[in-house]
């Protein structure tokens, strides 16, 4: 077998059946489907048994996060590519095949995204893969464009894990998706892991995704999600950075989370983005730092220059779309 393709699935019952059968219409055929269940109450178990029942299941027992559940998937495939996919998708025809061919256009390549598109608005862009930048700002890039854009081929931060591929082998080298995430980050984290490794992330723009967005979470900020991600964003920062850039970085870092305090205080999430932001500080130093390597210098310099070509893109795109919308 080829390629597994991971669903982690925490009551989504009702997004299996579209999403299942997008992936029987697979041009593609040499791959597996492993379904993670996060001890869903909603009887997905029970569904895929009846209606699938070669589909592979494993069935956690309780609702370990995004994290483990692709964790699990990856640790339990033999195959030399992996899939990740979120259950509230369904995917082109043409999807495993394009994705399979994107990431054997090189060893050095670690993951590849997919092009991501809203499931119910189809003419805008969900996502065409992740940037990182100087401000500790995860960018999900193209995300409400035309989806004429992005049309080609390209070097990202990080793969969306919501639907990319990935080489499994390297996950032996690197490790695998923090599991103290829980959820939301976990695919920066582990893409600017890759990148200090010297690996590649890349964007397929022909394996095309419909994806419902938030089919788990249930909405785009809540205060689960908010405290989390801005937890996670001081994990991210942390593990990954050496003391001299982590210095090096500080202004724009704090810069960062003082204007993303101040949104979320305006839509009113500011008190879960504090809490989030102080859980992060309190318990950073007991998460794992990416130890530190001279002959990584060169990709942390790499790295750097590439989060200050992220920022001014960013803000020059943010720019854009204000004065488009006047």
């Amino acid at each position: 077998m080829k390629i597994t393709i991971v669903i982690p699935n925490y009551n989504g019952k009702h997004f299996m059946e579209p999403c299942l059968a997008s992936l029987g219409r697979q041009t593609y055929k040499d791959f597996e489907i492993l379904v993670v269940d996060n001890a869903s109450t909603d009887g997905s178990i029970e569904y895929l048994k009846e209606h699938y029942p070669d589909i592979r299941i494993i069935a956690l027992d309780q609702n370990y996060g995004f994290s483990k559940a692709v964790n699990v998937g990856i640790r339990h495939s033999s195959a030399p590519y992996v899939i990740l996919l979120n259950n509230d998708t369904t995917v082109d025809e043409h999807f495993v095949d394009e994705m399979r061919k994107a990431i054997e256009q090189s060893p050095r390549i670690f993951s590849v995204s997919s092009k991501m598109i809203q499931m119910y608005h189809p003419e805008l862009i969900d996502s065409a893969g992740d940037l990182y930048t100087l401000p500790g700002w995860g960018v999900c890039r193209g995300v409400g464009r035309p989806v004429s854009n992005y049309s080609e081929a390209d070097e990202i931060f990080s793969a969306c894990a919501g639907a990319s591929i990935y080489r499994r082998r390297v996950f032996r080298k690197i490790g695998y998706f923090d599991e103290n995430h829980f959820a939301y980050l976990e695919d920066i984290d582990i893409g600017y892991r890759a990148k200090i490794y010297g690996y590649r992330n890349m964007y397929c723009p022909s394996a095309i995704v419909f994806h419902v967005g938030s089919g788990t979470s249930g909405s785009k900020y809540n205060a689960f999600k908010v405290k989390l991600s801005a937890r996670n964003n001081i994990y991210v920062n942390y593990k990954n950075m050496p003391l001299p850039f982590l210095v090096l970085n500080f202004m724009p870092l704090l810069l960062g989370y003082l204007v993303k305090y101040a949104f979320f205080l305006r839509i009113g999430w500011g008190k879960e983005y504090k809490e989030g932001v102080s859980e992060g500080l309190r318990t950073m130093k007991a998460q794992k730092k990416v130890p530190f390597r001279l002959r990584h210098l060169h990709c942390y310099i790499r790295i750097e220059l590439e989060l200050i070509r992220h920022t001014f893109s960013y803000a020059r795109d943010w720019f854009t779309r204000k004065i488009y919308k006047k």
